[in-house]
């Protein structure tokens, strides 16, 4: 069995720990980065308000065209609605002819709105617009607005 030794530190001492304050190496003055900040910030300025001036121009020229075209598209639109509530009639007609005095727009020779005068048009319920339609174009309108 070897004889045992203490652990001791080697002779003349360990070497002194170095714990004096190293300051960081300064790379920039303060004056120095007040004046970099100063023309960062001056150049980005720069660039938003030539940028900003830019956007705007493109948006009023595209408010311009909606504009334009907004009155054409309200006509397709209505053209369209008008052209269903046709067919809508038709169809009408054609399912209930075998019925005897049975009047298109009418339930059963009595005027559905009772109040309003002939000349009066009245906006249909979306079911009563979609009734002779494609089911997918009724829920197509039913479902969009959910999942948007």
């Amino acid at each position: 069995m070897a004889a045992r030794t203490q652990d001791l530190p080697p002779k003349g001492g360990y070497a002194p720990i170095n714990f004096t304050r190293i300051p960081a190496k300064s790379y920039f003055s303060g004056y120095q980065l007040f004046a970099g900040y100063a023309v960062v910030t001056a150049f980005a300025g720069y660039m938003y308000f030539r940028t900003y001036r830019q956007i705007r121009n493109e948006e009023i020229e595209m408010r311009s065209g909606q504009m334009a075209i907004q009155p054409m598209l309200i006509a397709e639109r209505d053209r369209e609605f008008l052209k269903q509530m046709r067919k809508n009639r038709v169809e009408e007609e054609k399912l209930m002819s075998g019925v005897e005095g049975w009047e298109v727009g009418k339930f059963y020779s009595e005027p559905i709105y009772k109040t309003l005068p002939d000349n009066k048009f009245v906006d249909p319920i979306v079911q009563e617009f979609f009734a002779h339609g494609p089911s997918s174009a009724f829920s197509r309108k039913i479902l969009l607005p959910l999942m948007s």
